[in-house]
Order: structure tokens, then sequence, then C-alpha cells
């Protein structure tokens, strides 16, 4: 039975290091644009795995960082375990040198601390205990995935996922654990819209007649569009992003929008993405102005499965008998997860450490939680190699 006292000593133990490889891959900038940025990350996670004796394998995804699969087969008769974790941020070139990572008491700071790289080298130091303590022999294997481009919806990284997933029979995501304790046992439909008006230029003063305005067509649009959320039903159309024109004193001829969509389930989804591109299609007022549609929900819903809840009531246990708070989340936020979940598969999230503020320029992860949570993670993987999860 898993002894998750014993864990937390060993991640104590292991936690100098974990802080010391943090602090390296924070301070690489690795926005999800960054291929060179994110493979400089991936390359001192994907040497720590190999080093526990995962094959590693490495694709580029073009535009972006390489998408990584660490594999270690183990051969016993239990599940096939899946680690998802990404390499990249939301954050711009020469953020780490203006912010680099720092320690304040029980607080690390810097870009992508707690979303996710932190989270990332934690699970490897678990994995790394976990081996030496010959605590993972029931699992068939353990298939590591390391993301580029999850900070954008992971579009190119879909495909690949879900064939991951398929030879999967758990999941464990490992995006930040909620301040106060929140573990992710759910999320919503995530999707992303793009709306590029082509008008006719002109000159305001002199010609003003024979200009078509982009800018009055998309912006006709908006509050149709912020009307369809409905956050207390989990549905969500925010317009993000609106710009165009080419001067103050021309009838603008270009102008886009994207149109951030969240629905709590898929067929919700569905019925969103229908109404937001009925109301694209309708004629501009102006007949010389021409509208384009792209883009769609780009993340399923991710189901609440028995073992989803099964995992959880593990975890739960786990933080009890640490003493530390936990509770369950369903995430109108987007994760790698919901690829899983959406096949079938077990898939909880919510395992990184208590991360604040994430996203924000005051991100911070609490030190403790490396420990405690960490702790949590590798008697989840424990429990799954004693059969402790029930599908």
């Amino acid at each position: 039975m898993t002894d998750i006292a014993h864990c937390a000593a060993r991640m104590e133990q292991e936690l100098p290091s974990i802080l010391a490889m943090a602090e390296r891959v924070v301070n690489i900038d690795s926005g999800s644009y960054m291929a060179g940025g994110v493979n400089a990350v991936i390359d001192v996670w994907a040497g720590a795995l190999a080093g526990l004796g995962f094959a590693v394998e490495r694709k580029p995804l073009p535009g972006f960082g390489d998408q990584m699969t660490a594999r270690l087969h183990i051969g016993g008769n239990g599940p096939r375990l899946l680690v998802l974790g990404h390499a990249d941020t939301v954050w711009p070139a020469g953020i780490a040198a203006e912010w680099p990572f720092r320690r304040d008491g029980d607080r690390i700071t810097g870009p992508g601390v707690g979303d996710m790289k932190t989270n990332v080298v934690m699970a490897i130091h678990a994995l790394k205990f976990l081996l030496a303590d010959k605590a993972l022999g029931g699992l068939a294997s353990v298939t590591f995935c390391i993301v580029p481009d999850e900070e954008i919806g992971s579009p190119g990284s879909r495909h690949w996922l879900e064939e991951v997933s398929r030879e999967s029979d758990l999941c464990l995501t490992l995006e930040p654990c909620r301040p106060g304790g929140g573990m992710v046992i759910g999320r919503g439909a995530i999707g992303a819209v793009y709306l590029t008006a082509t008008g006719v230029t002109a000159h305001v003063g002199a010609n003003r007649e024979n200009g078509a305005s982009a800018i009055a067509a998309l912006a006709a649009l908006v509050g149709p569009l912020e009307a369809m959320g409905d956050p207390a039903n989990g549905l969500g159309c925010s317009v993000g992003i609106f710009r165009g024109g080419e001067a103050r004193q021309v009838v603008s001829g270009q102008a886009e929008m994207h149109v951030d969509l969240r629905a709590p389930d898929d067929a919700a989804a569905e019925k969103l993405l229908a109404e937001v591109r009925a109301l694209a299609a309708r004629a501009p007022a102006d007949p010389r102005v021409s509208i384009a549609f792209r883009g769609g929900f780009t993340r399923p819903a991710f189901p609440t499965l028995p073992g989803t809840l099964s995992l959880y009531g593990l975890a739960e246990g786990f933080c009890g008998e640490l003493g530390i708070p936990v509770f369950s989340v369903v995430s109108r936020g987007g994760s790698d997860g919901s690829f899983a979940a959406r096949l079938g598969v077990p898939t909880l999230d919510g395992l990184g450490p208590v991360t604040h503020d994430t996203c924000s320029r005051r991100e911070q992860v609490e030190v403790s939680s490396i420990v405690t949570r960490g702790a949590v993670l590798a008697g989840l993987m424990a429990a799954a190699a004693e059969g402790r999860v029930k599908a």
C-alpha cells in the first residue's frame, strides 16, 4: 500500500534539485512561437528522462518546438500511464532577463514558473525516486509527453496527443493546482474564431462615398457576439482582439476580430459555434464588404469519468493523510488532458504545485507545495501500479 508520508519525505530530499532545475528552465524564454527556446527547455527534460531509462523521441512541429514523447516499458500487468506537460509559455522574448527566477521565502516566481515548468520538473523527480524505490513495477508502461504549443490550444499537437491517449489507460496532467488545493476533474470545451473583413479604402474627406468600412462591418457584430455568452450556464463568447484600418483619414479596407468561445459540453459547443457562424454569414450593411470566417472549437469538453473520480478519491485521501486541503474543480480553462478524457481515458488534472495568479507577472508557486503535491502525484502513480484505480 502506498506510503504517502514516505513519498513526501522523498520529495523533500529532491527539493534542492527540483528548485535548481526549475530555475534553469524558467530562465529560458520559451513562448509558444519561440521554437529554439521551447527546445532548449525540452533538452533539459529529455536529458533527465533519458537518464531514468526513458526512450525519448522528438518530432519537430513546424513553426514551433518539438513534440517530445518519452516512453518507459516497465512490463507489469497494470495500466499504461500517460503524463502530460508542456514547455511553452505565454510570455514574449526577453521576459526571462526582465523577470528571472527568484525565491522569496515559500514562494518562487518567474515566467512560466507554475504554468508549468516547475510542475514538469516536480513530476520528473517523483518518477526518479519511484523508479529507484521500485514502486512502479505493476505498471505496464509510463509515457511522458511534452507539448510545444499548448498555450495556443495545441492545434498542431492534437492528433499526436489523441494517438498517445488511445494507447493509455490513465492520464495525469500537470497543470497547476489551484490556490486552496483545487484539482481538476472536468473541463468545458474551448474554441477560437477569427473574422476578417475586407472593405474598400477611400479618403474620408475627398472621397468618402466610394469607401466601404471593414471596421464598421465587424463593429456591428461585437454586441451580438458578446450577448451570446451566458456565464451562469458555462457559455462564453468574448471578443478579445479587434484591429484594423490603414490611417485616421482613410475608410478602413481591412479589419479582424479574434473571438474566444467557451461551452460546458460538446453539444453546447456545436450549438454556440453554429450561432456564431450564422451571425458572421449575415450580409454586412454595405454589400461591398466581405467577411471571412475561420476557426472553431479546438479543445473538446473534458468529461468527469468514473475513473477520474477514482483518481480524485485517492488524491483526496492522500491529501487528508498529509493534512493539506483539496477540492474538485470543473474548469472553464483549457488543458491537453481534455484530449485524453474525451477519448474515455480517466484523467486527473491540476496535479502541479499550488500556483497563484497564473499567466500574470504575479505568478508564484508555493515551494512547500512542491513537496506535498509532488507526494500526491507520486502516490497516484504508485497507487496505479498497485491496481488501486477503478475505471
